[in-house]
């Protein structure tokens, strides 16, 4: 009989999406496949404690539901490596990069792909430049909301983006695997709250309609998912990976930023892409695991 291997669930962490990590590592424990065992580490947003209780579990390896910095930027994948713990999801170099919005506008543009033009023109978009879930972003269309806009974006981080607000469908594309990475069907977000896909249309259930697969041509679900496998690949991502896009003009994908993590929680993308694929949401992260042991 093959041995279980055992899986510690890292959530929580210092970052202000300790909140929806804690979701989506709860969703990873709950659904599970019976041969692996789950042990739930949560990180808190201070202290180390937490590391005895993660050596003391003697986990074959961490499948990492951290969302935002210091665990979607490489800090606690460095962490694992020293320790010689295997994780899922992306190293070091590739979530480093992913998370910095302007090292990864930097990359996308030597590449030659499409991405939203820095700008002093308003209306833009402003946000972080390392953060996710749409956190501390603004659509800015007068002089009296830039301030209070740029206000926001630095209080979470000392550097941001001001760029051109593009106008047409969110659009979105998960992809699997490492080395022949495999896309999932495009998703169509259409905001029901706010302007964009912002926090609070993330997260509530009635906040977006996600619609998969998206309402676009053949020709150009073929190019989203394409473009999504070539930006997983130039980064170096492993196991599964998100893009989001805005289609301009309704023609051509922009991409907006590459999720090393995407989220789990029962609302999140992610899952929705894989159940219309075919694979349920176990099924999901039977792969992602195997793509960080066996691959």
């Amino acid at each position: 009989m093959n041995k279980k291997l055992r899986v510690a669930v890292l959530m929580g962490g210092r970052s202000p999406e300790y909140e929806i990590s804690l979701i989506s590592g709860k969703e990873v424990l709950a659904n599970l496949p019976k041969k692996y065992i789950g042990i739930p580490i949560v990180i808190p947003k201070n202290g180390n404690k937490w590391l005895n209780n993660l050596l003391e579990a003697k986990a074959d390896i961490c499948f990492i539901a951290m969302h935002g910095p210091f665990g979607e930027d490489g800090k606690i994948q460095g962490m694992l490596d020293t320790l010689g713990i295997k994780y899922t999801g992306s190293g070091v170099a590739a979530s480093a990069i992913g998370i910095d919005k302007i090292l990864f506008r930097k990359i996308m543009k030597a590449e030659d792909i499409l991405m939203p033009k820095d700008t002093t023109k308003l209306p833009c978009f402003i946000k972080p430049h390392n953060q996710g879930s749409s956190i501390g972003a603004s659509i800015v269309r007068n002089k009296t909301e830039l301030a209070r806009a740029i206000k926001i974006a630095r209080r979470y981080s000392d550097k941001i983006l001001i760029e051109e607000y593009l106008v047409g469908k969110e659009l979105t594309c998960a992809v699997l695997g490492n080395n022949n990475p495999t896309p999932l069907p495009v998703i169509e977000i259409v905001p029901k709250k706010g302007e964009f896909f912002d926090y609070e249309s993330k997260y509530s259930e009635s906040g977006a309609d996600e619609i998969v697969p998206a309402r676009i041509s053949k020709k150009l679900t073929k190019i989203v998912q394409e473009l999504s496998i070539k930006v997983h690949q130039i980064i170096g991502a492993k196991g599964f990976s998100r893009v989001d896009f805005i289609l301009k003009e309704n023609k051509y994908p922009v991409i907006l930023e590459i999720n090393t993590i995407p989220g789990l929680t029962p609302m999140s993308l992610l899952p929705k892409a894989a159940k219309a694929y075919g694979l349920s949401y176990s099924e999901l992260l039977d792969r992602i695991i195997k793509y960080s042991v066996y691959e």
